[in-house]
């Protein structure tokens, strides 16, 4: 079967089509979300996110930084420390994440208890 043509392959860039390809993979608002309390070390961000394996946490970190979405610092310590920061571009996700929020409490129903 035949996959229809994506619109930007017919119209050039799609900024929407773009942003959502990045944001959809799963982890990634987790992550981008969790910096936005400030920088934070890899363990520390894995408990934070919670049930993302330390494999896919890199990954999904690595490409975070190539997008110039957060930033890593190594930290001359022993042992070695790394941070990692939302930049101003991932700091702009801030109002994306709120919108969202916003939307689920309003249209999404609570889980009933159990």
């Amino acid at each position: 079967m035949a996959h229809p043509v994506a619109p930007e392959a017919e119209h050039g860039f799609c900024p929407v089509y773009e942003a959502i390809n990045i944001l959809q993979e799963k982890w990634t608002l987790h992550i981008i979300r969790n910096l936005l309390s400030g920088p934070k070390g890899f363990n520390e961000l894995s408990r934070a996110v919670g049930g993302c394996n330390p494999a896919t946490l890199a990954q999904r970190v690595e490409k975070l930084e190539q997008l110039g979405i957060i930033s890593k610092t190594v930290h001359s310590t022993m042992p070695p420390r790394t941070s990692y920061a939302l930049t101003e571009a991932g700091q702009a996700l801030q109002a994306v994440i709120e919108a969202i929020d916003r939307w689920g409490r309003q249209y999404l129903p609570e889980p009933a208890a159990k």
